[in-house]
């Protein structure tokens, strides 16, 4: 069997593995009636959750994993479509705090299939889509981090991510981190 990563871009027809994957970020799995705001989120050109923003990971061919990412200061462009579709399929809006701000791109969602977990997947999305934040020009890459998930925390600080300060997301207390790029 080929264990080698490979990273690609996402197209149109990895939508249901990035709601998949936004899905297990934000701790549900496909079941959770949220699931199908993802899947239309990422099947849109424009939107948080769009697979333009997204780079998957195969391992011998088979999709993998998948990170999402975007420009920090485009985030509320970009989550504007997700609120008529909560309403749509929850039935309410719910209040979501803003994770990112201007000055950063953002790692806004990482999963891993769980069959495929333990290989060093998670850790090459974040470098390819760091890299490709750095190639666009952008000098730090932030994502955050719940407290109670110390794991994942040393996975990013492992990749030189920094603690920079905290937030709160969805009723959550999590640690806010960076990668500056050291070249100018």
């Amino acid at each position: 069997m080929d264990s080698k990563i490979t990273i690609r871009e996402a197209t149109s027809e990895d939508y249901k593995l990035i709601a998949e994957v936004v899905c297990m970020a934000v701790g549900h799995d496909t079941s959770h009636p949220i699931y199908p705001v993802f899947e239309e989120l990422a099947q849109r050109d424009h939107s948080q959750y769009s697979w333009h923003n997204t780079l998957i990971a195969e391992v011998g061919g088979n999709a993998a994993g998948a990170i999402v990412g975007y420009d920090g200061a485009m985030l509320e462009t970009l989550r504007e479509p997700i609120y008529p579709l909560l309403e749509k399929h929850l039935g309410e809006v719910l209040p979501i705090e803003d994770e990112t701000e201007a000055g950063e791109f953002y790692l806004d969602s990482l999963g891993t299939l769980p069959e495929y977990r333990g290989r060093g997947i998670g850790a090459a999305l974040i470098r390819a889509m760091s890299h490709r934040a750095f190639e666009e020009g952008h000098r730090r890459v932030g994502l955050i981090v719940d407290y109670d998930n110390p794991r994942a925390e040393k996975l990013y600080t492992s990749l030189g991510f920094q603690r920079v300060g905290h937030k709160k997301f969805l009723g959550h207390d999590m640690h806010h981190l960076q990668l500056t790029t050291t070249e100018k």
